[in-house]
């Protein structure tokens, strides 16, 4: 079993800026791509970033320029910067990770979520 632990959530005002973080523990051989998703109040989630071992990057369009991903592979963690934040970010935003358990098998876990609220 893989165990996915975010941090950092909270409330920030417009412009403001929050950092979240996850870390992955458990029975893993190797992680491929970590990301972050999110999910507003009636809305489906949506992939905000992505990030794989090699380093290579997405951005959702509704955060380039002001969301940053990095990734620590000997840790297993992922953060995610966020500045100038927006009122349409607020959102539960979750950490997920896929890659290979110790015994070869593909995962992909999910964080429990972590609340953002961007408000004046």
């Amino acid at each position: 079993q893989v165990q996915l632990v975010e941090s950092g959530g909270g409330l920030v005002q417009p412009g403001g800026s929050l950092r979240l973080s996850c870390a992955a523990s458990g029975r893993i051989f190797s992680i491929g791509a970590m990301g972050w998703s999110r999910q507003a109040p009636g809305k489906e989630r949506e992939s905000v970033a992505t990030i794989t071992s090699d380093g290579i990057i997405n951005y959702a369009d509704s955060v380039k320029g002001r969301f940053v991903i990095s990734r620590d592979n000997a840790k297993n963690t992922a953060d995610l910067q966020m500045n100038n934040l927006k009122p349409e970010d607020t959102a539960v935003y979750y950490c997920a990770v896929a890659g290979l358990t110790d015994i070869r098998r593909p995962f992909t876990s999910w964080g429990q979520g972590t609340q953002v609220t961007v408000s004046s």
